[in-house]
């Protein structure tokens, strides 16, 4: 975790006394359903939670010091929160294995991190639309291949980022699901000295679902499927950082990151304004993608269970969710600020002397009984003829002056072609499939 690009409450959830809080509370309860069913003293449960009723503090430092000589994690903090209970504490872990509290806690982990990754994707959504209403219909040129294409709106732009997004909250619901299990299931998942009602009981209280079937480990094709999701939804983050630095290029200018007062863009040329917070996000999101590919190798596991995935998770669980965190908001920033250029765009958009509607001549002439093949090649042409100049001639003066173009199609009939308005009149149907009606 780079301090740089965190944010506290998700920070917080990754913190080793979070940790050890949560792990105290997955013990406590599976002992107080054990006393329930008089496997230990209905007291032992008491004696834990009536300490932990006093806020005591989790001393890090002492439970590290612990595992420093024992070499193992859970059996150091077991042994520091019985020098705080007392005898009691003696019945804590019955018939339980560690990795029933190390995966039921990364599970909770990863579930509350998800809350707070669910909530940014609605900052973001609304950012988003609010942005692509304000531009609906404000005309800019699309582009394929990053040539000239055919017109579009910047709002349509927007547009598609919200469904894209849309899909990512989607699917970060399914994964949250999927990796908010519990298993308190024993050595080996056979439950064989822990009765299957204590994982009930504890799934119950720490807001989980049942592990159906664990070996000694939860299985790890969900948390392959929760950092992939986090992974898709990194790349949607790039495809529109990305969008947002080929726009600012100072040849485009069509949008731009915003540019607070007093802000730097460069140690040695005043005049640069750099698209730097969506270059970051770029770099954010390869990192986040970098973290799918060891939680698909972890799936792989020897047997009923290795710890070649642990040191894995350690890294991937906090950094992939923090760091996604940090990403989002990041981007409903850029989104809520982005300084956007209808004149530029327009500008840009009649660059190249109306090559943008080419095809509605392309099919007029079509309509008007030539074959696609000879239609296709006295547009093309002349279209060239302003490809070649820069833009400087007028692919409209050229049809028209262009005698088996004029053959087939009158003056008025080749200007109604290059009518801007007819590439917009479906975006009210698109916004009501993407936003509803």
């Amino acid at each position: 975790m780079v301090p740089r690009y965190a944010r506290p409450a998700m920070t917080a959830i990754w913190e080793p006394e979070m940790r050890y809080r949560i792990w105290f509370e997955i013990e406590a309860h599976a002992a107080v359903k054990m006393g329930e069913l008089g496997v230990v003293p209905e007291s032992a449960g008491k004696a834990l939670w009536d300490w932990w009723a006093t806020n005591p503090k989790i001393d890090v430092a002492a439970i590290d010091a612990k595992e420093a000589v024992l070499k193992h994690d859970v059996i150091a903090f077991l042994d520091w929160v019985a020098e705080q209970v007392g005898p009691e504490a003696r019945f804590m872990h019955q018939g339980m294995t560690s990795s029933d509290v190390l995966d039921s806690t990364l599970n909770v982990q990863l579930a509350r991190a998800s809350d707070i990754l669910l909530a940014d994707l609605d900052d973001l959504l609304a950012a988003i639309e609010r942005r692509a209403q304000e531009h609906k219909y404000t005309p800019t040129i699309g582009r394929s291949h990053g040539i000239h294409a055919e017109p579009v709106t910047f709002g349509l732009k927007l547009a598609e980022a919200y469904a894209e997004f849309s899909r990512a909250k989607a699917r970060l619901i399914a994964a949250r699901a999927e990796i908010a299990t519990c298993a308190i299931s024993g050595a080996v998942g056979t439950f064989a000295n822990v009765d299957p009602s204590v994982e009930v009981y504890v799934a119950e209280q720490m807001g989980l679902e049942i592990e159906p079937v664990s070996t000694q480990v939860i299985p790890r094709d969900r948390h392959a499927m929760y950092f992939s999701t986090l992974a898709v939804i990194a790349s949607s983050i790039e495809r529109i950082a990305v969008e947002v630095r080929h726009l600012q290029r100072t040849e485009v200018l069509e949008a731009e990151e915003y540019f607070s007062p007093g802000q730097k863009g460069s140690s040695a040329m005043p005049h640069k304004r750099n698209p730097v917070l969506t270059e970051n996000l770029t770099g954010q999101a390869r990192m986040i993608r970098s973290y799918a590919l060891p939680a698909m190798e972890n799936v792989a596991l020897w047997h009923e269970r290795d710890i070649s995935h642990s040191s894995v998770e350690r890294f991937i669980g906090p950094d992939a969710t923090i760091t996604l965190d940090f990403a989002l908001a990041r981007l409903t920033g850029v989104i809520d600020k982005l300084l956007v250029y209808p004149e530029r765009m327009q500008k840009n958009l009649d660059r190249m002397g109306g090559l943008v509607h080419s095809q509605r001549v392309l099919l007029a002439l079509t309509q008007a009984g030539l074959s696609r093949d000879e239609s296709y090649r006295l547009v093309q042409r002349n279209a060239m003829k302003v490809w070649e100049s820069d833009g400087q001639m007028s692919l409209l003066d050229l049809l028209k002056a262009d005698p088996e173009v004029s053959a087939a199609l009158t003056d008025e009939q080749l200007e109604e072609k290059f009518d801007l308005a007819y590439h917009f009149k479906h975006v009210d149907t698109i916004f009501d499939r993407v936003f509803g009606g």
